[in-house]
């Protein structure tokens, strides 16, 4: 049976992409998505940067469209990944039991890098990206591999 995974971020548009666009990827079999916990960006595609950094990558982001996490995700998925503690904060707000708050890991700590959060490279330039993208990549590795 495939997992259920979900990347969550502020808006949607720049590190949970990458990270949906990343897992997808790595674990073709499985099923991934990505939400927001603003509505900022609802119907948005991601941002022109993550676009072109996963296309460096071979990696196609261009068909997610961002959307609100909402408390059905719970019901949805069987692990949800945020990107910072904010997230997380804003993520098991929602939650209505203790199985919901079990499915939700910072994505780095899940991985075992610690409780290092995926900074928002949106106010930021180009390399911002770059290095979100390669510590998602990292993140995203690291937890196939604890899988497999």
């Amino acid at each position: 049976m495939p997992r259920r995974i979900l990347m969550v971020c502020l808006g949607n548009i720049c590190r949970s992409p990458l990270a949906h666009g990343v897992m997808s990827d790595l674990l073709p079999e499985d099923i991934v998505d990505s939400a927001g916990t603003s509505s900022y960006h609802i119907g948005s595609p991601p941002d022109p940067r993550s676009v072109s950094i996963a296309k460096q990558h071979n990696i196609d982001i261009t068909n997610q469209s961002a959307r609100l996490f909402t408390a059905s995700h719970f019901a949805d998925f069987d692990h949800i990944y945020v990107m910072d503690q904010q997230n997380y904060r804003d993520v098991i707000s929602l939650a209505q039991t203790q199985n919901d708050i079990n499915k939700v890991e910072l994505l780095c700590e899940a991985a075992g890098l610690g409780k290092l959060a995926v900074p928002d490279p949106y106010y930021g330039g180009v390399d911002g990206f770059k290095d979100v993208f390669d510590l998602v990549k990292n993140a995203c590795l690291r937890i196939k591999n604890k899988w497999n």
